[in-house]
Order: C-alpha cells, then structure tokens, then sequence
C-alpha cells in the first residue's frame, strides 16, 4: 500500500460507513442463521460481508471487514468458537484482501476476483490449521480440514458464487465510495 493510502481511506467517512456496516452484517447474518437452526458451516454467512467489502470498497476495506466481524462475533456471541476463530481471521482477511486487491488494483473481473479469492482464503485456512495444530494441540490435519470445510459449505460457496457477481454488479451501478 503507498504511503498515506490508509490514512486517505480512513478519512473517508462514507467508506468507515459502509466498513462499519459489512462487520455489522458480518455479525447479524450468522446470529440470525442461528437462531433458525441454520449453521454458518453450511451457508458461510460471514463470508459474503468479507467479500463483498473486498470487491466492493478494495482490499483495505475487505481486510478490516475480515479481521473485526469474526472478532466481534466472538466477543458478542461466542462464535465462532475457539480454536476456529483463529483459522478464520486469517481466512476471512484473505477472501477480502485478495478480491480487493484484483478487483481494484488489477482490474480483474469480478467472478474472476472470487474465484482467486476464495482458493486462495481456503489455502490460508490450510496453514492456519497447521500452525493451530502445531501451536494449540488443535487435532486436525490442514487437508482434512480444510476438504471437510469445503465438503459442509458447498451451499454457502454455490451461494457466493451465484449471489455476490450479482450483488456487486447491481450494487455497483450506484454511486459509492472508492478505496483508492
């Protein structure tokens, strides 16, 4: 990021909204899940939040996006549960930094953006685990893990990949803010 990029982001008011607003939706969606029974392993509802930042509002955004709505998640609601959440952070920040920056910085298109995106998120939830096995006795292999994620969230992924292009495409044609 070039010199004073992040203090010109921050200084943006309707961008700190509509950050502030992805971590509130990244915290109500999955506690509304649920209370419906419906589990966060299956639909990825903190996913959608992360992402839509990145593509969205850019890297930074999808970054702060993903570190702080599992954060206060936890703090408010205790899930994701430990040792989870500490896979998840890096996660998270990942799907929104990756799709932000190729997006943004590269242009990409944007399923092209979350399909990078999301690989890239699920290798880094590859070496978390490992780094959680190696640091917190945490028992799970990182393919495992990681197969065994992508096996339960089929219909969250579906959903992302059906869902957010079209989200960002019509939420896109009206004016916002931009990162950079």
């Amino acid at each position: 990021m070039r010199g004073g990029s992040l203090e010109r982001a921050l200084s943006r008011p309707r961008l700190l909204v509509y950050t502030a607003l992805l971590i509130a939706l990244g915290v109500l969606i999955p506690t509304v899940l649920h209370q419906f029974g419906m589990a966060g392993a299956v639909f990825l509802p903190m996913h959608f939040p992360v992402i839509i930042g990145g593509l969205m509002f850019g890297p930074l955004c999808g970054l702060i996006v993903g570190l702080c709505s599992p954060v206060l998640s936890f703090s408010l609601t205790g899930m994701p549960p430990p040792p989870v959440i500490f896979a998840m952070i890096p996660e998270l920040m990942t799907y929104g930094g990756v799709c932000g920056c190729l997006r943004r910085e590269l242009k990409a298109p944007v399923f092209a953006s979350l399909a990078a995106g999301m690989a890239t998120g699920r290798v880094v939830l590859g070496l978390a685990v490992w780094a959680l096995a190696a640091v917190l006795d945490f028992h799970a292999t990182p393919w495992a893990f990681v197969k065994a994620a992508i096996a339960t969230g089929l219909p969250g992924i579906g959903g992302q990949a059906v869902l957010i292009p079209l989200l960002v495409r019509r939420l896109s044609n009206r004016p916002a803010p931009q990162a950079e």
